[in-house]
């Protein structure tokens, strides 16, 4: 399948010269198509550090506003509230109502049925991301969900489902914000006009330390590995998964299609939480026309890195969350930071990263925000499926020690399942 750019419209038409400022405070038209008198009303699902960091993106871009929350935990769902309430308090708005509070194993279709609120963000463990997906877009309520689209190929088929019933009624986005940052989305754009020319070889790493988490040592087993799921493959799909996602999503861009082989290992040797997973991984990708290799750590001390480059016949271009983000040959172009490189301490596991990226979930949440108030709605469940699929493919490969098509992994049936009571745990 070839990727093209989502997006509908170019950033810089989109702003048409204006501030950021004057951005801040367009007034919505459409909420999925219908005139509104007021903002567009989100639900978050998923009350933990990234869901809040979306939502506050959401608010920051448009005068989208909070109305409801739902979370199997209640100290998440309060401490989401505080931050919500103050935030609505600033702009002279009412704060969340209780009765839009929802904990528990059905807060989701809760939150989803809502008649409160036009759209959901979707943030809760990768594991739950096709179920809540699709409880979203059956209610239909504009969806940006999390990254990945599953954890399992069975996983994938559903959200490609879900995405076919979007029809143009209301926006599907999900959270591959990469490429949407100013620097990266300019190299894409190079790359995909054939400015390095035929691409032989790309390498790909996303280098990170250990995601500490607190041992939580007085709740259930099972209530750990909710809290904790990056921790455990059946609950986010390990590392390649998590993390891995984004530069691969970056190298399907560029290359404009997906790979259709892959090897791989993978060990875990240093990290010591209560997990499973991983903590390095190694894939060769085949595609079409591309050798593409690719590795991801989570055990780096002292520095860490994530960069993309490809090889070509007419140039050499790179990307680095901090570093250089250039083309080398015929064409020589550079924007970026010179010399790059993070210490552990710069490291989010919240996502929330500055440097090249330092706007691109500000410009993702632009994005699916006007295309929400516009009603030019947008439908991004198969380039994150794709994307998922091609970090699920080396994975595949990883464990099963041995060479696997891109066909043989559609055809896959396993299924990832934690096996939780949720009412137990809630």
């Amino acid at each position: 399948m070839k990727i093209a750019n989502d997006r509908k419209t170019n950033r810089r038409e989109f702003l048409g010269g204006a501030t950021a400022a004057s951005f801040m405070i367009i007034k919505p038209g459409l909420v999925r198509g219908t005139a509104a008198n007021s903002a567009a009303r989100l639900g978050l699902l998923g009350c933990g550090n990234r869901g809040t960091h979306d939502a506050t993106s959401m608010t920051s871009v448009s005068d989208a506003r909070i109305v409801a929350l739902a979370d199997l935990f209640e100290d998440r769902l309060q401490k989401a509230k505080s931050t919500f309430d103050n935030m609505a308090q600033s702009k002279g708005y009412p704060g969340i109502d209780s009765a839009q509070m929802y904990r528990g194993p059905k807060a989701y279709e809760q939150l989803a049925n809502s008649k409160e609120i036009d759209g959901v963000i979707i943030a809760t463990p990768s594991y739950f991301h096709p179920t809540h997906l699709e409880a979203a877009v059956e209610a239909g309520k504009h969806v940006y969900c999390e990254k990945p689209c599953g954890i399992d190929i069975p996983g994938t088929r559903r959200v490609l489902e879900a995405g076919k019933k979007v029809n143009g009624r209301f926006s599907l986005a999900i959270g591959l914000e990469l490429s949407y940052a100013t620097s990266f989305a300019e190299m894409v754009r190079r790359i995909q006009s054939g400015e390095v020319g035929k691409t032989a070889f790309a390498e790909a790493y996303y280098y990170a330390p250990p995601v500490i988490l607190p041992p939580w040592p007085d709740v259930s087993p099972d209530e750990r590995k909710v809290r904790n799921f990056f921790h455990y493959t059946d609950m986010c799909g390990g590392q390649i998964l998590d993390q891995g996602i984004h530069p691969l999503d970056v190298v399907n861009r560029c290359l404009q299609t997906h790979p259709v082989k892959a090897v791989g290992t993978g060990v875990r040797r240093v990290i010591h939480d209560d997990g499973d997973c991983w903590d390095l991984t190694s894939v060769i990708y085949t595609y079409p026309e591309t050798t593409v290799t690719f590795s991801c750590t989570w055990f780096d001390n002292g520095w860490w890195d994530v960069c993309e480059r490809f090889f070509g016949d007419k140039a050499v271009a790179e990307a680095h969350y901090s570093g250089p983000v250039a083309i080398y040959g015929d064409t020589v172009w550079s924007v970026g930071q010179v010399g790059g490189g993070h210490t552990p301490s710069d490291f989010s596991a919240a996502g929330v990263f500055k440097s090249n990226i330092g706007d691109a979930d500000t410009e993702k949440a632009k994005e699916f925000m006007q295309s929400v108030i516009s009603g030019q709605h947008r439908n991004e469940a198969e380039s994150g499926v794709e994307a998922t699929r091609t970090a699920i493919l080396g994975r595949m490969a990883a464990t099963m020690g041995r060479e696997v098509t891109w066909d043989e992994m559609l055809r896959s049936e396993e299924v990832l399942d934690p096996h939780i009571d949720l009412h137990k745990v809630s």
